[in-house]
């Protein structure tokens, strides 16, 4: 069967779709029994439906011992799969590695017009944000700036967690819209998407230090940030 049909068959039950929408919110593993507590379903069905799941390759699955004795637990979480689907096909993937691919044969200069239009693209998400909120210029509140910032992230499918820290705004990013590029080209990449953020929080804070405390390539469990407005 085709990739795509059997995607779309298995997103096609309710409970299972909306059991990979809280795979991807938690951020970490999941068992059996945890999905159905949260969903009010036997754990066979919870087994049956992360089965489902894992066929796919939407999420994978490893033995963990519990420290109790007893039989191991089967924890699930998501797949490092890119799942994409387009119709009719489009080879965005392609079209991305030779832009990118362009960019650095062009040495120095091409990367720096990739961290530049990095930036504008950052800016442009959050004019697209502050428009969709009717909001225009700098709004009046640290928490209204701040909710532009939340919203806009998520748009983005970063899938971002936000703490605050008096005035240091602790961000973590668990998914990388550019994973699967910054694998050949990490440092490109993530300087890219570096500007990309800053971008982002420069359009509602106007002057901000942004510094990368973790990264998700170098092993960490998310891509972090702390921005401290100036």
């Amino acid at each position: 069967m085709d990739e795509t049909l059997k995607i779309t068959n298995t997103l096609s039950d309710p409970t299972r779709y909306y059991i990979y929408q809280y795979i991807t919110d938690k951020h970490g593993p999941v068992s059996v029994q945890e999905i159905a507590d949260k969903f009010t379903i036997h754990p066979n069905v919870a087994r049956l439906h992360l089965s489902k799941l894992e066929d796919v390759m939407m999420v994978i699955s490893e033995t963990v011992k519990t420290g109790k004795g007893g039989r191991p637990s089967r924890h699930y979480r998501l797949s490092d799969h890119a799942i994409q689907l387009h119709f009719p096909y489009r080879n965005y993937q392609m079209l991305s590695d030779i832009l990118l691919e362009t960019m650095v044969t062009l040495g120095s200069e091409g990367q720096k017009a990739l961290y530049i239009t990095g930036k504008k693209f950052g800016e442009k998400l959050m004019l697209e944000e502050k428009q969709k909120n009717r909001t225009f210029g700098y709004v009046d509140s640290f928490d209204k700036r701040l909710a532009l910032i939340v919203q806009a992230a998520h748009a983005a499918g970063l899938q971002p967690e936000f703490k605050l820290n008096g005035e240091r705004i602790l961000f973590e990013m668990f998914n990388c819209p550019f994973k699967e590029l910054a694998k050949d080209h990490q440092d490109s990449v993530c300087k890219m998407h570096y500007e990309f953020l800053r971008g982002m929080f420069e359009s509602v804070f106007n002057d901000i230090e942004l510094k990368e405390l973790g990264n998700m390539l170098n092993g960490c469990a998310s891509c972090s940030y702390e921005a401290v407005a100036k």
